[in-house]
């Protein structure tokens, strides 16, 4: 059978948002209809040039039901839990936090020496059998994360496989893929993506072609949704491109959602929120782990 390219389903640009103590950042999506994304519920861009815009950071909240996938480019977060967990994600760095049956925790983020400060975070949901698992974080460093150059592209792997290189982070129920592309300009990267996957590319720096049915260029801010397929294929402009690229397999699972909280049912969302009130939040220790 024919080897089918995907094309683009959704274009639109990330929206200026106020997250936390007052943290500015670009929500490429999220807190609306998750059919499209399924099983990625958000994904925020906060990279800022100056400390008034993101040292307020994200004082302590909780988390049930979801994994947060926290990637930095430049300065640092700082977090910590109410389970006693401490840390700091710096330039390079990836956390991959198992919220699974509850956390309470806070990330502040630092800049760097000229007051940059540059990550993402994704939200992916867990399917109801792992909703209430217990908490996990799973760190990993910049220089255990495999750069892999090949024709013109270079492709850091957190998550899935490039050209046979596996990535740090495995064992997670919906196969995801996160890779961080660089195509260098004018140059072409193709890659397979399971056909039953949703797919998605965020770009933020450059711009590139990516649908081989129509001129769709596609630069800094524009997220991507791609329709169903066996490979995604981009071609970079004269400046190359550099995006997220992101995969997982879909749970088609109802989703009630309130804040940082997904559960499947209401009943359930609202005993969470029950349960914070009156203290009984917490079911388990978390652990770090790879």
């Amino acid at each position: 059978m024919p080897v089918i390219t995907r094309t683009v389903r959704k274009q639109s640009r990330s929206k200026p948002t106020l997250e936390g103590a007052g943290v500015h950042l670009r929500r490429a999506f999220g807190f609306g209809d998750t059919s499209l994304s399924d099983p990625f519920l958000l994904l925020d861009d906060f990279r800022g040039d100056s400390p008034e815009q993101y040292e307020a950071g994200f004082p302590w909240h909780p988390h049930r039901g979801i994994e947060t996938i926290t990637y930095m480019l430049a300065g640092e977060v700082a977090h910590g839990d109410s389970l006693g967990n401490r840390g700091v994600i710096g330039p390079g760095d990836v956390q991959w936090m198992t919220a699974g049956s509850g956390i309470i925790h806070q990330e502040m983020p630092q800049g760097d020496s000229s007051g940059r400060m540059e990550g993402f975070q994704l939200w992916a949901n867990l399917p109801a059998s792992d909703k209430m698992s217990k908490p996990r974080y799973r760190e990993v460093k910049d220089a255990d994360i495999p750069d892999v150059a090949a024709d013109g592209v270079n492709v850091r792997i957190i998550c899935g496989e490039f050209n046979g290189i596996k990535g740090p982070i495995t064992d997670v129920t919906i196969a995801p893929q996160y890779l961080d592309v660089r195509v260098s300009a004018n140059a072409t990267f193709t890659h397979p993506t399971p056909s039953d996957h949703t797919v998605i590319a965020y770009i933020y720096a450059g711009n590139g072609d990516f649908d081989p049915n129509q001129e769709m260029t596609a630069d800094n801010n524009t997220l991507l949704i791609f329709n169903e397929g066996d490979q995604i294929q981009v071609t970079a402009g004269a400046e190359g491109v550099r995006f997220l690229l992101i995969s997982g397999r879909p749970l088609r699972e109802p989703v009630a959602w309130q804040g940082p909280i997904v559960m499947n049912t209401r009943a359930e969302l609202e005993t969470a929120y029950r349960e914070l009130q009156n203290g009984t939040f917490i079911k388990a220790s978390g652990k770090k782990g790879v």
